[in-house]
């Protein structure tokens, strides 16, 4: 242990050459660095203890055991795992698959902000040890359990998320599938290190598309952006002057227009316009008003952070979504069913609406019937809060809707007082029963769950023709609820067509068994990707994204390493 001395100095030798790497680095990729090539992460540690270093875990040494054993005290796993293993080293010794091991996660590491994961996140400091400090089997013990935490903190990350999605916000009712720590462990350390890794973020093509996206859009801020802001609040077809070029210099820059000297709002931008309206979810008619020069003025940061946020909910929901799910985007107003990966049905949807108590939740169910003639059981809080008042000013106002007991008998109107109770004692149940001014309309999805949310009918047709759909108590809304039937009866029975609707034409309330049963998965996502399309964004109708960039940028998650 005499040559522990110039442990120090080899270490800012070794921090030098790895800066002057990244600065290689910088100039061989464009002018994008990572701001701590050099410190962010373990770089220079695993560098150094891949060479030739004076300090390495010797195999039996009591003095490296007792530290690994005291360091991982304080975390089940990993001192379960040490002991399985009697305290061998997974990152600190000279065997190859250490140093394969040091080298997968330098890499990893180094990548993190790729993810939209945060650079200083995975540094030995971070968790009260200077790798510059190492100077003996003690201090190398506890430098294996940090670097042990680290890894596992950022497999993680990368895996299911840097965040808990109902901390942030509570209507993200959504169960994150975390994996085992102790398996992740055991799995790393037998696998091969850099193939291991790269099985860790979401494998689906959502993610990798979301992932180029953000390259991209940083490459674009890096070389300052879509150009200046288009001042206009309208310009249609025919118009020409100096905000007609502002508009047509954005549309070149964001891709929707090949470079040209045009000075007319001509039929090319007209066509520009429509398809970039198309991709932010606008009405498409090819004139810029007022909502498409809003969009068109957010900057590219702004896209950003969106594409962040998506692969942050993208690695909510790393799990197999099912080879035929239906996916419900919230702020996008449509309603999917998935086979194989590709969609084969779509309908326009209703969701709840912005006050408390209304905006769709998410998360993941499974559905397992459909009802056909549905009766419609009035949630309680729709009784006391909207119904019960006008029942208390008028008993035979809401005429549409039966009142019934606890029982379920039926009970009249004109034997009950009303004024005699208030929202918490009122004992009675209101219900609809089938037809078609039903709210629920002719036929209902159900996922069974604790949030009472389904897929239904609806009888208020008109609703589909808003952009902004966002009217119902929570449920989703279809427009087109029967061929959707069609569509998930399609596997089950010869003609789903006239099965429906000879349960349709017989009046009476009948539950149709889902012989496949479906997942249900009920997401928000104002920024996602279509196979060989344009990235799409949505408003934030509920505020949701916005909270999960802010606590992302409290986790450490920052453009800062963008330069222009």
């Amino acid at each position: 242990m005499d040559s522990v001395g110039g442990f120090g100095k080899m270490w800012d030798v070794e921090a030098m050459e790895l800066r002057d790497a990244g600065a290689l680095r910088m100039k061989a990729t464009g002018p994008f660095q990572l701001k701590h090539a050099a410190y962010g992460v373990v770089c220079a540690l695993l560098i150094m203890l891949g060479g030739a270093h004076p300090v390495h875990a010797q195999n039996g040494s009591s003095e490296f055991e007792a530290a690994v054993a005291k360091a991982a005290a304080g975390d089940r796993v990993i001192a379960e795992f040490y002991e399985a293993t009697g305290y061998k080293p997974i990152w600190t010794d000279r065997s190859s698959r250490a140093t394969q091991r040091r080298a997968a996660f330098l890499k990893a590491a180094n990548d993190a902000p790729s993810h939209g994961l945060p650079a200083d996140r995975y540094r030995p400091e971070i968790l009260g040890i200077n790798p510059r400090r190492v100077r003996s089997e003690h201090d190398l013990g506890r430098l294996e359990v940090e670097l042990t935490r680290l890894f596992l903190r950022y497999a993680r990350d990368v895996q299911t998320g840097i965040l808990v999605p109902g901390q942030v916000d509570e209507e993200i009712a959504r169960t994150v599938p975390y994996r085992e720590r102790a398996a992740i462990l055991a799995d790393f350390s037998r696998s091969s290190p850099h193939a291991f890794i790269r099985t860790l973020p979401p494998s689906s093509q959502e993610y990798a598309r979301l992932r180029k996206e953000k390259e991209r859009l940083e490459r674009l801020i890096a070389r300052r952006g879509w150009g200046p802001k288009v001042q206009a609040s309208l310009l249609k077809p025919g118009a020409e002057g100096s905000e007609v070029v502002a508009l047509r210099n954005r549309l070149v820059a964001m891709g929707y227009l090949g470079r040209n000297a045009g000075k007319v709002y001509d039929l090319r931008m007209q066509q520009a316009v429509a398809v970039f309206q198309f991709d932010h979810g606008l009405p498409v008619d090819g004139v810029a008003g007022p909502v498409t020069l809003r969009e068109v003025n957010v900057e590219p940061t702004k896209r950003l952070s969106q594409i962040i946020v998506a692969m942050e909910r993208e690695r909510w929901i790393n799990m197999p979504l099912g080879d035929r799910h239906v996916w419900v985007n919230i702020p996008d107003f449509h309603v999917r069913l998935v086979d194989d990966g590709k969609v084969t049905f779509v309908t326009r949807s209703v969701v709840g609406a912005r006050g408390d108590d209304r905006r769709t939740p998410e998360f993941s169910d499974v559905m397992e019937h459909m009802v056909v003639n549905p009766t419609w059981y009035v949630p309680r809080s729709i009784t006391v809060k909207e119904y019960f008042p006008r029942l208390k000013v008028d008993p035979n106002s809401v005429a549409h809707l039966t009142l019934f007991d606890s029982v379920g008998e039926v009970v009249e109107r004109d034997s009950v007082e009303f004024s005699m109770f208030d929202a918490k004692t009122f004992p009675f149940d209101l219900k609809q029963l089938p037809g078609e001014s039903n709210a629920l309309g002719v036929v209902k999805f159900m996922f069974p769950n604790r949030y009472n949310i389904y897929l239904h009918d609806t009888p208020h047709k008109q609703l589909f023709r808003e952009d902004v759909r966002s009217f119902s108590h929570g449920c989703i809304r279809l427009h087109d609820p029967i061929n959707f039937a069609y569509a998930l009866l399609t596997r089950q029975v010869a003609d789903p067509d006239v099965f429906i609707h000879e349960r349709l034409e017989a009046g009476e309330e009948r539950v149709v068994g889902l012989e496949e049963h479906v997942p249900v998965h009920l997401v928000y996502r104002t920024a996602f990707t279509q196979a060989g399309g344009k990235t799409q964004y949505r408003p934030d109708i509920y505020g949701r994204d916005a909270r999960i960039w802010a606590a992302l940028k409290g986790a450490g998650v920052s453009l800062r390493d963008i330069r222009s």
